[in-house]
């Protein structure tokens, strides 16, 4: 029977049931011998590590991508970014509705819920806007990037770069190809470069605020008083979450003696960079291992935040990073209410959030410190490893590929957990009661 016809399997469980069948089927695929360069195939662990990063567009990697697969390897890993960074049930709908296959109620709810759509009512609409400005948005930041990368790689392997990181920044996986002049380099060659540095950048912010905010965007243009309110939010708090934390880099961390070869340009560029990428694509123009120790919080915390809900990115998302912020000015103002761009927010909204900031935060620490237990390493580097896989963001201290099995499953979890989403997981395993008829009496208790 086809899960879409089952009505004993949720949504949630279908979005779960989605990732982890193709990350299966990637890991089969990259362990095949023509997979890696050697020809030799990756062990299985490898290949679930890296098809796990791939599919939860997280860029975490235990070997360097250009030179240890093969083109075939390449090509493998990219689809899955693709897919996983659309969503599975996104790119299923895609193809039935390129098959001109019937879209039911059902796989229309299940697309909803996939989707974070406020409403049922044009998500396939929707869905067909989503892949045109994807495929529209990858091509016009590869053809930029092209510009560089021909002349320096030539014409198929100019190509090749430039559409793979494309779609890598968009669906802000942090994948490179860049280890052939060193490995695990990421852009650092390229770090005072627009050519590259604005493309990237602007592909990882727009494939981060949310496919819906695209939508809104289209409809209102500029007119911000027209915005829905989840866009209002997103976009504020995107806006502030790139200003303030570059202008922290350009003042505090790239003003350090250890970063006194680089120009005024790179500095205001690494600066943007820094403070993109953390949400949540992965890619540097600098080395990490030389940030300050205040840096590397600040990027945690930025990786913590992520993207925006129904995005290509991850972690606790910008929305619930402004309700932590208005629940608290809520209880200073003594209202009764949490209200945002003079909207009331519903109780749901609030329990859910704090559900989520409470799930990430345990998984974050717990992830972190069984790390830093096991490999015998700090604890900020193991914190920092933890946050980049739970927000399915891929920068790392550089010791990824020096993790033993029992760490590397640990970031498998947090990867998985942290694509699919917390809520996603919890209504996947919880049980469907019916509605109440009666409450329990209420009591006050005394906090804080």
């Amino acid at each position: 029977m086809s899960p879409w016809k089952n009505n004993r399997i949720t949504p949630a469980q279908i979005v779960i049931a989605g990732f982890l069948l193709l990350i299966l089927c990637g890991a089969a695929l990259l362990t095949l011998p023509f997979a890696t360069r050697d020809g030799a195939g990756a062990s299985f662990g490898d290949a679930l590590f890296t098809a796990t990063s791939a599919t939860c567009v997280t860029g975490l990697v235990i070997h360097d991508t250009y030179t240890y697969w093969s083109a075939f390897g390449q090509l493998v890993i990219l689809v899955l970014i693709q897919i996983g960074g659309m969503g599975v049930v996104t790119m299923a709908m895609a193809i039935s509705m390129f098959t001109g296959r019937r879209i039911g109620l059902k796989q229309r709810f299940v697309l909803q819920e996939s989707m974070a759509a406020p409403q049922m009512g044009g998500v396939v609409r929707m869905t067909g806007f989503i892949l045109r400005a994807t495929l529209l948005l990858e091509s016009l930041g590869a053809v930029v990037m092209a510009l560089r990368f021909i002349p320096l790689f030539g014409f198929v392997k100019g190509v090749w770069f430039s559409v793979f990181h494309a779609v890598s920044a968009f669906c802000n996986a942090g994948f490179d190809l860049m280890g052939g002049a060193a490995p695990y380099s990421s852009l650092t060659a390229f770090a005072g470069d627009p050519l590259v540095n604005l493309p990237i950048m602007a592909l990882i912010t727009v494939g981060g605020i949310g496919f819906f905010v695209w939508g809104d965007i289209r409809e209102h243009g500029l007119r911000f008083h027209a915005y829905r309110l989840q866009t209002k939010m997103v976009l504020t708090v995107s806006l502030a979450l790139i200003l303030l934390p570059a202008a922290y880099f350009y003042f505090y961390e790239f003003s350090q003696p250890q970063w006194a070869g680089m120009t005024g340009g790179e500095r205001v560029w690494a600066a943007l960079f820094q403070s993109v990428t953390p949400r949540t694509a992965g890619f540097n123009t600098v080395e990490l291992t030389r940030y300050e120790s205040p840096s590397v919080l600040v990027t945690i915390l930025l990786m913590l935040v992520g993207g925006s809900s129904g995005s290509t990115a991850g972690g606790v998302k910008t929305t619930s990073l402004l309700l932590l912020f208005l629940c608290v000015r809520s209880s200073v103002q003594n209202r009764d209410s949490v209200q945002a761009f003079r909207r009331r927010l519903p109780p749901e909204v609030i329990r859910n959030t704090i559900t989520i900031l409470t799930l990430y935060v345990l998984l974050f620490l717990t992830g972190g410190t069984l790390i830093s237990c096991i490999e015998g390493v700090s604890l900020s580097a193991a914190l920092f490893e933890s946050a980049s896989a739970i927000g399915t963001v891929g920068l790392s201290l550089g010791m990824t590929g020096g993790l033993g099995p029992a760490s590397r499953l640990i970031l498998i979890l947090l990867m998985y957990f942290g694509r699919v989403g917390g809520l996603t997981m919890l209504y996947a395993v919880a049980s469907r009661r019916p509605p109440a008829l009666s409450r329990l009496p209420q009591e006050k208790i005394a906090v804080g």
